[in-house]
């Protein structure tokens, strides 16, 4: 049940993918509501998906919680 308005990449994983929908994560902004070590807390987040949510975040001024514009 993908929602419309995600604007989530399409290439995530099926398991991040399920896990962020579980975590209530549709859109990238809702991603910018959280930090890096909390998703990667999550059953099927690894560190590939946070690699392809940065440069992501970060094309729309956004950043996870806690970091700065450099990601680090």
């Amino acid at each position: 049940m993908p929602s419309s308005k995600s604007d989530l990449p399409d290439n995530l994983s099926r398991p991040a993918r399920r896990a962020l929908a579980q975590a209530g994560v549709t859109r990238l902004a809702d991603v910018a509501r959280w930090t890096d070590a909390g998703l990667l807390a999550l059953h099927g987040v690894g560190p590939k998906t946070i690699r392809q949510l940065r440069p992501l975040l970060a094309a729309k001024g956004l950043s996870f919680v806690g970091s700065d514009q450099d990601g680090k």
